[in-house]
C-alpha cells in the first residue's frame, strides 16, 4: 500500500485564507453568544405580556434583579412588564377626586382682605392660626356657623373653586360667608349678594 504524506498532498492555507476562516468562527460564536439571551429575554416578555406566568417579580412587585438584568434597562419604563402593579396609576397621574355635596343653604357672602382696619392687627393671620399672605391662594373663607375645616363651594359666583373655612366673622354676622381675596377692588367689586353654597366632603 502506498502511504500518502500529507503535507505533501494537502495544499496549505494561505494567510488571507486563514484570517477569514478565523472571521468567520469570531461571528458565529458572536451570534450564538448574543442571540440565545436575545430570544430568552423576548420569551419572557412575551410571558408576562400575555399573563401566563408572574415569575420575575418579588414579593413586593418590582422586577428581580436578574430578570430585570436580562430584559434590560427598557423594562423599568415599559408599562407591559409592571407584573402585579399593572392596576397601579403612574406616577403623576392626576387624581379626580369624588365631590360629595353634604348641605346646601342661601347665604350672604361677602368678601374681605388682610387689611388692618378689616381684620385686626394680624391681618394675615386667620382665627384658626393660618397664614393667607404666605399660601397665596384665594380658597380661605370665614363663617361663623361651621367647624375650621369645612369645605364649601359658591357655585353661582365662583363654579367649582372649593373654599376652606380658616376665619371667623364679627360675632352678629350669623349666617354671613366672607372670602378672603388679594385684591381690594376684587372684594368691592363682589360686594354683598345671597347665593347658594354647597357643604361638601371631598373624597381623594
Amino acid at each position: 500500500m502506498k502511504k500518502i504524506k500529507i503535507s505533501e498532498d494537502l495544499v496549505p492555507l494561505s494567510r488571507r485564507q486563514q484570517t477569514v476562516i478565523n472571521l468567520i468562527i469570531v461571528c458565529v460564536f458572536q451570534f450564538l453568544l448574543f442571540f440565545v439571551p436575545v430570544l430568552a429575554a423576548e420569551a419572557v416578555t412575551n410571558d408576562l405580556n400575555n399573563n401566563e406566568v408572574n415569575i420575575g417579580f418579588n414579593s413586593k412587585g418590582a422586577l428581580d434583579p436578574s430578570v430585570a438584568a436580562l430584559l434590560g434597562e427598557d423594562a423599568f419604563t415599559n408599562s407591559s412588564l409592571i407584573g402585579p402593579q399593572n392596576n397601579a396609576l403612574p406616577i403623576n397621574a392626576e387624581r379626580n377626586p369624588e365631590i360629595i355635596v353634604i348641605s346646601t343653604s342661601i347665604r350672604t357672602v361677602t368678601a374681605y382682605n388682610s387689611l388692618p382696619e378689616q381684620t385686626d392687627d394680624t391681618p394675615c393671620i386667620t382665627a384658626n392660626g393660618f397664614n393667607v399672605c404666605e399660601h397665596d391662594i384665594e380658597d380661605t373663607i370665614a363663617a361663623n356657623f361651621l367647624k375650621f375645616g369645612t369645605k364649601v363651594r359658591i357655585p353661582e359666583l365662583f363654579g367649582d373653586r372649593i373654599f376652606i373655612v380658616r376665619d371667623r366673622m364679627n360675632q352678629r354676622f350669623s349666617d354671613r360667608v366672607d372670602v378672603w381675596m388679594k385684591d381690594y377692588e376684587e372684594a368691592r367689586k363682589l360686594g354683598k349678594q345671597n347665593v347658594q353654597i354647597e357643604v361638601i366632603e371631598v373624597i381623594e
